[in-house]
């Protein structure tokens, strides 16, 4: 049975460098048998954090559903039923996008975090799933989790899912031209990174 990678990303731009370099991660993993699917957060219908906490009161290690009624159940139920989890989300405003961070915050059915209590904890700490994270910003890539809060909010998320980060990809120095060109080279990194998700 093949194993299965689902992406999600938060880039506002098809064709740009953080769908580029997805494709490339999911590229890789395909050649080695994997089954992928692309999640484009702006094309699915996910509201606002209401910020009720009531997916956090149940007890137990089981995910609570969000009483909204939009497109992130079917998100997560497709990801839960993957094996690997590419995240990607350029660097807007020194931290993920807006609608990386609206996802986010949705993940908080995966905690547990009754009333009284400080802190959230997560629901389940186990990891049955790979992930890699990519990232692209206008500044040198090593920046990126010095700097901003986007590798914190990738990292955050691949937790949530129940996932171990395995790779991750930061990409800099890409706000020279409009459709920057990523090298050969990097793109062969994202598919030797698709190769370690199967």
């Amino acid at each position: 049975m093949s194993s299965k990678v689902v992406a999600v990303v938060g880039s506002y731009r098809r064709g740009g460098a953080i769908d580029t370099a997805v494709e490339a991660v999911l590229e890789g993993a395909r050649e080695k048998g994997a089954e992928t699917h692309t999640i484009y957060l702006t094309e699915q219908h996910i509201e606002f954090c209401a910020n009720c906490r009531e997916c956090t009161q149940t007890p137990g290690e089981a995910r609570v559903n969000c009483r909204q009624q939009d497109g992130l159940e079917a998100i997560l139920q497709e990801v839960e039923a993957a094996d690997a989890v590419v995240l990607g989300s350029p660097v807007n405003y020194w931290n993920a996008t807006a609608i990386f961070r609206r996802f986010l915050e949705r993940l908080l059915g995966f905690t547990y975090w009754p009333w009284g209590q400080n802190s959230p904890r997560l629901r389940n700490k186990k990891q049955p799933r790979k992930a890699v994270l990519v990232a692209s910003s206008g500044m040198p890539g090593f920046l990126i989790p010095l700097t901003t809060g986007a590798a914190k909010a990738l990292r955050i998320a691949a937790r949530s899912l129940g996932a171990k980060t395995i790779g991750t990809l930061w990409i800099g120095l890409i706000a020279h031209e409009p459709h920057p060109h990523l090298p050969a080279s990097l793109l062969n990194r994202a598919r030797r990174m698709g190769w370690k998700l199967v």
